[in-house]
């Protein structure tokens, strides 16, 4: 079994999806439409994909608002290309880490986890880590 993570840039404006219900045919349909580039991207490697797909999620602005809280299904930080850096996961408050897709490397499940992973090995070493490891038998 296999994962595939494809993803465009959320980019595009809330305000169609706004009022949909996500429960509705038109959601469900709007859902479909919105994903099509990406099956479409992904079949130019895995013609068959969609016949072996088992799971397929697709995330909408609705999907980002309900569960990342994010305001109007927005995600990631507002930086232009070229301008500016996303932070690190130091903060100013000793012992007070950051992760997510807000913090470097950026936004995408990927990131976002890697950003966990950089500040928990900012806490703890390599080393440390390996060792409790060890102690604990995993």
């Amino acid at each position: 079994c296999h994962t595939i993570h494809a993803y465009v840039p959320a980019t595009e404006p809330y305000g169609p999806w706004e009022n949909m219900d996500r429960n509705s045919k038109e959601y469900r349909d709007a859902k479909d439409k919105a994903s099509e580039v990406l099956w479409q991207a992904i079949e130019k490697q895995i013609p068959d994909v969609r016949n072996r797909t088992l799971v397929s999620l697709v995330g909408t602005p609705l999907t980002h608002a309900r569960f990342l809280r994010r305001d109007r299904g927005t995600y990631g930080p507002f930086l232009k290309a070229g301008e500016g850096m996303l932070s690190g996961q130091k903060t100013c408050v000793k012992n007070l880490w950051c992760c997510g897709d807000s913090t470097f490397p950026g936004i995408g499940m990927p990131a976002a986890a890697a950003s966990g992973m950089i500040a928990a090995n900012n806490v703890v070493g390599f080393l440390d880590h390996m060792k409790m490891l060890d102690k604990i038998r995993l």
